[in-house]
């Protein structure tokens, strides 16, 4: 069904999501060095709007019928995205940010494609703007770089 599909490929975005969520939180508490101001501000705007976005995206899943996963359990078996258990320095958390931005975009496309093709133009829309997010996410991060 594919209803199912675009359920699956939003639980993978919303697992995503929140594991780049609580891994931009953390880089945000743990930066250090010369940069610190204005990654420990841009790393909060981030995590802050993947706060609302993984509530969106999670709402986008029970509006379809299904129940939204919830869980770390969950979301570590649905994830791409690795979590953080290291203290890397600040421009390994840039890279390692950049990386799951980047990630995170093609999930974003992974539900674009199964909502185009099941005539969900509601849940294609949510997950363009999402993408539209990564994509300049990851863009600030890599200005960071050069």
């Amino acid at each position: 069904m594919k209803s199912e599909q675009t359920v699956r490929a939003l639980s993978k975005l919303l697992a995503d999501s929140y594991t780049l969520y609580l891994k931009t939180h953390n880089y945000h508490w743990n930066v250090t060095g010369p940069m610190f101001t204005s990654l420990h501000t841009l790393f909060e705007t981030q995590y802050s709007d993947l706060a609302l976005a993984v509530d969106e995206v999670a709402e986008r899943i029970r509006t379809l019928g299904a129940p939204a996963p919830g869980s770390y359990t969950a979301f570590s078996r649905l994830a791409t995205i690795e979590e953080e258990n290291g203290n890397p320095n600040a421009t390994t958390m840039i890279s390692n940010l950049v990386a799951d931005q980047v990630t995170i975009a093609n999930s974003a496309r992974a539900v674009i494609e199964v909502a185009e093709a099941a005539g969900d133009q509601a849940t294609a829309d949510l997950a363009t703007r999402r993408l539209d997010v990564h994509e300049k996410n990851a863009w600030m991060l890599r200005s960071h770089l050069e």
